[in-house]
């Protein structure tokens, strides 16, 4: 993983692209051996895609509910 910083283009991903690289990152801290510095770049970086993947899921859970109470 090339360094990145924590909310660097993480607004632009989508909700897949935003979870694939949360899941790498978590891999890499799991399978540890990486600095400290590393380590909670990683971290941080994780924090903001986990908070990505939220507003996804939040504007779609808005958008089903809208859909819920339209009439048909």
């Amino acid at each position: 993983m090339t360094e990145q910083q924590p909310g660097k283009d993480v607004q632009a991903l989508s909700y897949e692209e935003a979870r694939e690289q949360l899941i790498a990152v978590v891999g890499r801290l799991e399978a540890g051996g990486a600095s400290l510095e590393e380590s909670l770049a990683l971290w941080e970086r994780g924090e903001a895609l986990a908070a990505r993947c939220e507003e996804w899921l939040e504007g779609a859970r808005k958008r089903l509910a809208a859909a819920r109470d339209q009439p048909l």
